[in-house]
């Protein structure tokens, strides 16, 4: 006959190598209401991530805006909050949100807390990566915009945008 406190020893031993398997899900906080633009412009999606960054204004925050097919913001979902002069950001974080919100395309944004927008070598870095997953996955990289201050930022813009610089495409 066998020993039930052995039995009993035995099923949470086996328990302990049972794999744990997660379940996706999309969460929709109502940010706005009303008809939202298409972000095609640096300026517009500077006005759309307005008041993003207010809860953490020390901290870099990275963003990913997904896009329909005409460019109109489906979301805003920030993937990771770092420190003061970093973040961490890896496309494989940032596709799995515009699968989950069958984007077509996607707008990346941070801020630099230094109020600098001038780019850093990580961010040309993040901006080729998620350049070339795009082009395997089908969901175009729109941009890459870094927002700092007017005051700041030697260009007096406030931000700074791959697009409009010319570095998207895989240059960097």
């Amino acid at each position: 006959m066998e020993n039930p406190a052995h039995r009993r020893s035995r099923t949470l031993c086996d328990f302990a190598f049972k794999m744990q398997i997660y379940e996706a899900s999309i969460q929709y906080h109502l940010v706005r209401l009303g008809d939202e633009q298409p972000l095609e412009t640096p300026d517009k999606v500077v006005r759309y991530m307005e008041g993003a960054f207010l809860d953490c204004p020390v901290q870099e925050s990275f963003y990913v805006i997904c896009l329909n097919q005409k460019s109109r913001p489906l979301s805003r979902t920030r993937i990771t909050l770092g420190t003061l002069t970093s973040t961490l950001a890896h496309p494989r974080e940032i596709f799995r949100v515009a699968i989950l919100a069958s984007a077509a395309k996607i707008i990346v944004v941070h801020q630099h807390p230094s109020g600098d927008p001038s780019p850093s070598a990580a961010d040309h870095h993040v901006t080729k990566l998620l350049y070339e997953a795009g082009k395997i996955m089908q969901i175009d990289l729109v941009d890459h915009v870094v927002i700092g201050t007017k005051e700041d930022d030697p260009t007096g813009q406030g931000y700074f945008s791959f697009r409009s610089a010319g570095l998207l495409g895989g240059a960097a």
